[in-house]
């Protein structure tokens, strides 16, 4: 998982120094102030707009009160592209007296958000060659990817710029790196800010201080490193999905929070310098009304500018409903596997053997023999089961059986065994954590089974007086079935904010991925500190997100007059819904993969470059879908930041936006809706309408065939969805696929099930 320290829970900050006022003590907290964008039309400056809402005139004693203080500017940022309105410092009876003021929307009190490679892309079909797509595709050239993170170790060698071009022209950003050591800006990293918090102070660069930025960036758009591994491990030759990609770096997050006003502040700068793509491996809220969301409301606007704006799904699977990130001008990105394991297998004294993972592979292996082994949670203590708390007489010498801590805390189990004298660890999972494993830096000798595998050597454990078991190492090995698989961390949906469009919208690499690393004291399970790691393997949304950010970036280098909506519907249509043997893919428990667990599938880089036929959009083709939401004309005003007048247009159902997947709330009455598509093949071509779905639903599409005559030519159709036969509760999956010589374009379609 990435670093355990990025997963906590959503927490206000409380915590700012109060400063003496000019005659009592006020205490002053930062807010995100949201105003209505109809003011902003009449006003010469924005930032002067900002400051007539500052409560000057609400009795303050004097104008320094009102400006700048002992703690900093009363205004924090002014905010002038992605979003209407600022932050600042007030106290709770300015805060009061402003949002009673005309035309502030809301106040938003300062919120921190969690965070959210060697295989990846050949394990996606990019490889090396004059024939490739990936050479065809310029690895990217030319394409600035924006990455709203912890900073970037900029003497990494992930991020020289041999083979590289100058910045665009269009180019408008900035650097902060002055006079780092070995690094700095230059044509792979040719921006580079620090945000508030993040920045520690007014002059600090944006140095990555936790390691998850660099990981990050790495994974985007790395060049090329050869003999790329970790201690040994996943070793071969690294580098992005877009490689000669250019790097925009916007350090908005510190080592273990991100502030929304640095967020909303960097992806403002972002827009204005001029990205293509913005990568956004940041967690959000599952459930928040979309024009409450300022992240959402700030990607709507980069959107309308032309950019692709990546998010992470969230780690909280896998709980139905717990996706982030949802608003469907975002692409949200799941978390898969792949087919690499650092492979361990442990042998129980019956001969049975059970496959596991450990980024920690000893060449002195003091579990190799077998061993006595024990399991503490057989007493039905919790603090036993995930050996929090043990008893040295029990595990000294002896290899120990412990639960899985969820998301994080792997580590600290194997840090507390070796501690009592434990020679070795096996980690096994919950249920609800399937067949997910990790290859963590474990201390000791150590192997993480699956649920399966867990549960048959406790129960071995049981069944004999002297239960034993040995650790071997295997290193790295490709080749791993099934694969690809869905994560059990990777979010779920349906969307809580809108559950009429699918989300996640796809799945990418997000498990045990290798990438360049800037060591940080923060990671405490190395001895050294982690010192020398130039690389270094993680897991979650945050590794997925980048992944397809960088395959944003090479479809946006390919066709840089596509909207976002058509590379986000060319990575859709053309993702594949088996894995590599040909069967559909699997969740965490091996079953059947739900479209709420995949979205519409696991990327396919190379068949999306041409994927034939788009389902396109354009940010005037939101207002209706926004008006149908329900949120009237003042949310919606919100979210687009001009006047909406929803009686101007007829607002649609979520089921009518022109989204590449489809999902029909089907009840006793067969439901029609309308969809286009712009043919982006061969100027003349026949794509037939292919539908796969249960026999208990009935899908019929008109007209049955498309017949294209030209290049970006548009034609529509209906698609209508009825039951069979009886309604039914369970819900239903499926396919329209519009299928022509060259090209295969899938859509999925999902009748949810109803509640009992």
């Amino acid at each position: 998982m990435e670093s355990r320290w990025f997963l906590a829970f959503l927490f206000l900050s409380l915590s700012l120094q109060p400063r003496l006022g000019a005659s009592y003590l006020r205490a002053r907290k930062n807010y995100l102030v949201h105003l209505d964008p109809r003011g902003s039309a009449a006003v010469d400056s924005v930032e002067e707009w900002h400051r007539s809402f500052l409560p000057q005139a609400a009795g303050l004693d004097s104008e320094e009160d009102a400006g700048a203080g002992d703690d900093g500017p009363r205004i924090i940022y002014s905010y002038s592209d992605v979003f209407t309105g600022f932050a600042a410092r007030l106290t709770d009876e300015e805060a009061e007296a402003l949002r009673r003021t005309d035309g502030c929307l809301r106040l938003y009190p300062e919120v921190f958000l969690p965070l959210a490679t060697t295989r990846s892309p050949g394990f996606l079909g990019l490889h090396l060659g004059n024939e490739g797509f990936w050479s065809r595709s310029g690895f990217g050239r030319g394409v600035v990817i924006g990455i709203l993170d912890t900073g970037i170790l900029p003497s990494h060698p992930s991020f020289g710029d041999d083979g590289l071009e100058p910045p665009p022209r269009s180019w408008k950003g900035t650097c902060e790196f002055k006079s780092i050591a070995g690094g700095g800006c230059n044509n792979k990293i040719i921006g580079a800010r620090a945000f508030g918090s993040a920045a520690v102070n007014s002059s600090a660069p944006p140095v990555d201080d936790a390691g998850h930025g660099t990981h990050t960036a790495s994974t985007a758009a790395g060049n090329f490193v050869e003999n790329a591994n970790v201690r040994g491990n996943a070793d071969g030759t690294a580098s992005g999905m877009a490689p000669h990609a250019h790097l925009a770096i916007y350090k908005v997050c510190s080592r273990s929070r991100c502030s929304i006003m640095d967020i909303i502040a960097g992806l403002d700068a972002a827009v204005k310098d001029g990205v293509d793509v913005l990568s956004f491996s940041i967690g959000a809220s599952s459930g928040t009304q979309f024009n409450y969301d300022p992240i959402a409301i700030a990607a709507f606007k980069a959107m309308e500018r032309g950019i692709v704006v990546s998010c992470a799904a969230g780690n909280a699977g896998p709980e139905p409903g717990s996706v982030g990130n949802g608003a469907p001008w975002m692409l949200t990105v799941a978390a898969g596997t792949m087919d690499r394991a650092i492979r361990t297998t442990v042998k129980l004294g019956n001969g049975e053997e059970f496959d596991g993972e450990s980024l920690f592979q000893p060449g002195n292996n003091s579990a190799a023999k077998p061993l006595p082994l024990v399991y503490p949670g057989a007493d039905g203590s919790e603090t036993s089961r995930d050996c929090s708390v043990l008893r040295g007489a029990e595990v000294s010498d002896k290899v120990v059986l412990c639960e899985s801590r969820g998301l994080n805390g792997r580590i600290e189990a194997g840090q507390t065994v070796a501690a009592y004298g434990g020679v070795g660890m096996i980690v096994m999972n919950r249920a609800a954590e399937g067949y997910t494993t990790f290859a963590d830096p474990h201390v000791l000798p150590a192997s993480h089974v699956s649920y399966d595998a867990g549960t048959r050597i406790a129960a071995y454990v049981n069944s004999t007086a002297n239960p034993t078991a040995s650790i071997a190492f295997k290193g790295t090995v490709m080749g791993a079935s099934p694969a690809p698989a869905v994560t059990f961390f990777s979010s779920r949906g349906p969307s809580r904010a809108s559950p009429g469009i699918l989300k996640p919208d796809i799945t990418g690499p997000g498990m045990n991925i290798l990438a360049a690393w800037a060591p940080s004291e923060s990671h405490t399970e190395f001895a050294d500190g982690g010192v020398g790691l130039s690389f270094f393997v993680e897991s979650g949304t945050s590794m997925s997100t980048p992944h397809l950010s960088g395959i944003a970036a090479l479809l946006k280098g390919l066709h840089p007059d596509w909207t976002p909506a058509a590379i986000k519907s060319a990575i859709m249509t053309t993702s594949d819904a088996v894995d590599r043997t040909g069967v559909p893919l699997k969740d965490e428990q091996y079953r059947h993969a739900t479209f709420y667990a995949m979205g519409a599938g696991y990327v396919n880089p190379e068949l999306a470059v041409d994927p034939g036929l788009v389902y396109d959009l354009h940010a005037d083709e939101y207002l209706p879908y926004l008006c149908g939401l329900g949120i009237g004309d003042d949310g919606a005003t919100e979210i687009a930041h001009r006047p909406v007048t929803c009686a101007d247009f007829k607002a649609t159902t979520e089921a009518e936006l022109n989204y590449p997947t489809l999902i029909v709330n089907l009840l006793a009455q067969p439901i029609t809706v309308k969809r286009t598509v712009t043919n982006v093949g061969k100027p003349n071509s026949v794509y037939t309408a292919v539908v796969d779905m249960p026999g208990d639903v009935s899908v019929t599409v008109q007209p049955p065939m498309l017949h294209f005559t030209e290049a970006n030519e548009k034609q529509s159709f209906t698609v209508t969805v009825r039951w069979a036969g009886q309604p039914s509760v369970a819900g239903a999956e499926g396919n329209l696929k519009w299928v022509s010589e060259d090209h295969i374009v899938r859509s999925p379609i999902v009748v949810p099930a109803k509640a009992a």
